[in-house]
């Protein structure tokens, strides 16, 4: 089997495995488990489907960055539970789900899972930066459109879009982002700053949609581009596409914006990370402890046949 890096949005998988998986399901004490073993499940069909050799659990350490905040104040604004006075902001989780993530970290582990984040930065951030320095084919698993930015169909690097549910996985491919969005992958993250983003608190430039976002990269390239022309730079004026006033006029109102948003929605791809090799990625069976671990937890956690499902789907790696 060819190698093939699988890197998991994890966060992603563990809101839509709370949401989608009944609240019911709970262990002995009460606890909820639903998001526990909606993960295992969804990691083995990914583990089944799509045959990684290795795989990681990219993690949120900060899930609303400073820095980002810094440059543009409503980013993810919206997700925000409250703001303690010199704390940080309090993602709205619900504490059905919190209680849960310390469980999804251990069993991880018990899988031989590694699970990598960077503090100041999001599991984006991971994701850009070991699927830009991988050597081998890389699929990132994500409901998250923003990392459409790395599909790369030369280098292998494909998304697997989970938004429309997991029976529905959508496999993403530069040929996928053409027909669907009428630009070239690599001109996706200039696409997202001129159409803005709601889920993240993105205003986007006024009176920019999808279409016409497409349409200038089509014309210009990229934004760093178009904003030339826009300038009015006659250095550039007669070799480049005409604009009109009126567009010029909505990228001049959006100026400040513009200066900021590239840098808060292009992944960061140079932190540095071990290399999935050296992060412990490759896929194998549990040893014996961990496995007997696991089993014993499937019971005291009441799993149902999560755990014995994801340990199926390790065994066929071997």
């Amino acid at each position: 089997m060819a190698d093939r890096l699988m890197l998991l949005d994890t966060a992603s998988l563990y809101f839509r495995a709370f949401y989608g998986v009944p609240d019911s399901i709970r262990r002995a004490d009460g606890t909820p488990v639903n998001a526990v073993r909606g993960l295992l499940d969804m990691i083995a069909k990914l583990a089944s489907d799509f045959e990684p050799t290795h795989l990681v659990a990219c993690w949120d350490d900060d899930w609303r960055p400073q820095w980002r905040v810094d440059l543009i104040p409503s980013y993810k604004a919206h997700r925000v539970e409250e703001v303690v006075a010199g704390g940080p902001d309090v993602e709205e989780v619900p504490d059905p789900l919190e209680a849960q993530v310390p469980m999804i970290r251990e069993v991880l582990g018990l899988l031989g899972i590694p699970v990598v984040g960077v503090a100041e930065h999001e599991a984006d951030d991971v994701i850009g930066t070991m699927a830009t320095q991988a050597t081998m084919p890389v699929d990132v698993v994500t409901g998250d459109r923003d990392l459409f930015q790395l599909v790369d169909d030369e280098r292998g690097i494909r998304v697997i879009y989970t938004a429309r549910g997991m029976s529905r996985l959508e496999l993403v491919t530069g040929e996928w982002v053409v027909a669907k969005y009428g630009i070239e992958a690599s001109q996706y993250a200039d696409f997202a700053v001129l159409r803005g983003d709601t889920s993240d608190g993105l205003p986007g430039v006024a009176g920019i949609g999808e279409k016409t976002a497409a349409g200038l990269l089509g014309d210009f390239g990229s934004l760093d581009a178009m904003l030339v022309v826009a300038s009015g730079d006659p250095d550039v004026a007669d070799a480049a596409p005409r604009m009109s006033a009126t567009m010029r006029a909505k990228l001049a109102g959006a100026h400040d914006y513009l200066a900021v948003a590239p840098r808060v929605v292009n992944v960061v791809r140079d932190l540095e990370l071990p290399s999935a090799e050296e992060a412990g990625a490759r896929l194998a069976p549990p040893a014996d402890g961990p496995r007997e671990a696991l089993l014993a937890l499937a019971d005291e956690w009441n799993l149902g046949g999560a755990v014995p499902r994801v340990l199926a789907a390790l065994d066929r790696t071997s």
